[in-house]
């Protein structure tokens, strides 16, 4: 497998760093998570609003004040040329970073010289590695209410991609995992819902979706603005976005979660309460079937979404 790394294309296990880089020591990137699927008609990997993902890295990269080489373009391009290279005939996740490369200890992304203080240096890396589900995505999965609270944007930048604000996640999830659950559901240090530990999250109530609202310190998630779309203009279903108490989760008629690596994932429980019949809600699994149709290719009205890694589309190869 192949990895762009410090300006060239290498083999992904010639691609490391340094122990003493800056990132490393303290959190000092952001990333993204690309997914591209293998569509066996055309037998080709199609990534899914590439573009999209590597502008949010861009404006990820401005709030932690790191630098971008690349335009967007140009990651596009170095994307493609990763998984194309790489000769996947499956589907695959792609993880884009842009980092504080410096070799120095000390808190500080500014170092001091003699002409003044100056931002210290940084660096873009990509590799791609084949990739399954990530949550289960055809029966529902039991979550939990995490002990831990969601990292408030004022602390660590929620809207951003953030390699360091991670931590909040994780040990949230290695809760929730030891205790038997398949993912955890974080609350803002208000009590309302946030989201899951990497995705964000949606509930069906008398027909309507109703998912917390950007200022709950969560991402801005771009399956979240897919689920959105496509709920609107295939199914006429409007989405309310606003602050939602923990009790409305016990409530719901539906709920499920969404992001790259989660895709959409029903939920059946909990903390033990089943959610409406504990099965895949129908509005769910209508919006199932629109995704993956969507991300796979198989959608005309959506797939300028759908990114070919061949230099050649489809449509100039027929």
């Amino acid at each position: 497998m192949q990895a762009f790394f410090e300006g060239k294309y290498v083999d992904l296990a010639d691609a490391r760093v340094n122990v003493m880089t800056h990132a490393l020591n303290y959190g000092t990137g952001v990333f993204e998570g690309i997914r591209g699927y293998w569509n066996d008609t055309e037998e080709q990997v199609l990534l899914f609003r590439a573009r999209e993902h590597f502008e949010r890295l861009h404006r990820s990269a401005r709030i932690l004040r790191i630098g971008c080489e690349y335009s967007v373009d140009e990651m596009v391009e170095i994307c493609v040329n990763v998984v194309r290279d790489g000769g996947f005939r499956e589907d695959v996740y792609v993880r884009p970073l842009a980092y504080k490369s410096a070799l120095q200890i000390g808190l500080s992304m500014v170092a001091l010289t003699p002409d003044g203080p100056r931002l210290v240096e940084d660096e873009f890396a990509l590799f791609a590695v084949p990739f399954g589900n990530y949550l289960d995505i055809e029966k529902p999965i039991r979550c939990t209410i995490a002990s831990w609270r969601r990292v408030n944007d004022n602390m660590i930048p929620a809207r951003g991609k953030v390699t360091g604000l991670y931590v909040n996640s994780s040990i949230a999830k290695t809760e929730a995992v030891e205790a038997g659950f398949d993912e955890a559901i974080m609350l803002t240090h208000d009590g309302h819902v946030s989201e899951g530990t990497g995705e964000n999250l949606f509930i069906v109530r008398g027909g309507t979706l109703v998912t917390p609202a950007l200022s709950e310190d969560i991402l801005e998630g771009i399956t979240r603005s897919t689920i959105i779309q496509i709920a609107r203009d295939e199914l006429g279903v409007e989405t309310v976005e606003r602050s939602l108490d923990r009790t409305e989760l016990y409530i719901a008629d539906e709920l499920f979660l969404v992001g790259t690596g989660a895709q959409i994932s029903p939920v059946r429980e909990i903390d033990g309460r089943i959610i409406g019949d504990g099965g895949i809600g129908p509005l769910t699994g209508k919006l199932q079937d629109l995704y993956f149709d969507i991300v796979r290719g198989r959608s005309p009205t959506y797939r300028h979404w759908c990114l070919s890694v061949h230099e050649q589309s489809v449509a100039q190869r027929a």
